[in-house]
C-alpha cells in the first residue's frame, strides 16, 4: 500500500472516490461536479489531497484544508475528507490517511489537525479516538475531534 500527496495533473485518481464519498453522505452522484471541485481546490492550492494506492488501483483518500488563527499566528489543518473503497476496509487504509495527515501537518508546522463527524458515525469515532484524537464540543448531529501533532 503506497499513499501519496497528489497534484493537479493527477487530480484524476481520486475524483471517482470522491464522487463515491459524497454519494456515501446521500449527495447525488455527479462525476463531472466532481471533477472540477476538486481540480479546482488543487488548481488553486485550497487544499491538499492524499490517495491510498494498492498497485495502480485508487483505494482511499483523504483531503486537508488549511485553518488559519490570526491570534496565534500558526496554519492548522482540518482534515475534511475521509474515504475508504469498501472492499478495502478494515485493513488499516483510513488509519494510514490520518496518520500520514498528521505527520504532513506537524512537518507544515501546525499545532492541530481537527475532523468533525456524524455523532451516529461510531466506526469513525472508534478510529478517531484509538489513534488518539479528543472530543472537543458535544453536539447533537456532529462530534468535533482535535490531536496535537
Amino acid at each position: 500500500m503506497e499513499i501519496k500527496r497528489i497534484d493537479l495533473p493527477e487530480a484524476n485518481l481520486i475524483i471517482g472516490l470522491f464522487n463515491k464519498y459524497r454519494v456515501f453522505y446521500k449527495k447525488d452522484s455527479d462525476i463531472d461536479l466532481a471533477e472540477r471541485f476538486i481540480k479546482t481546490r488543487l488548481g488553486n492550492n485550497e487544499s491538499v489531497i492524499f490517495v491510498a494506492l494498492e498497485g495502480d488501483i485508487p483505494v482511499g483518500f483523504t483531503q486537508l484544508y488549511p485553518k488559519y488563527s490570526s491570534v496565534s499566528a500558526v496554519k492548522n489543518w482540518i482534515l475534511n475528507d475521509l474515504y475508504v473503497e469498501p472492499g478495502y476496509r478494515k485493513q488499516g487504509i483510513g488509519e494510514m490517511l490520518i496518520k500520514t495527515a498528521m505527520y504532513f501537518a506537524k512537518g507544515d508546522g501546525a499545532t492541530y489537525v481537527q475532523l468533525e463527524t456524524a455523532a451516529d458515525n461510531y466506526t469513525a469515532q472508534s478510529l478517531y479516538e484509538g489513534i488518539g484524537f479528543q472530543k472537543q464540543e458535544p453536539d447533537t448531529e456532529y462530534f468535533l475531534y482535535r490531536i496535537p501533532v
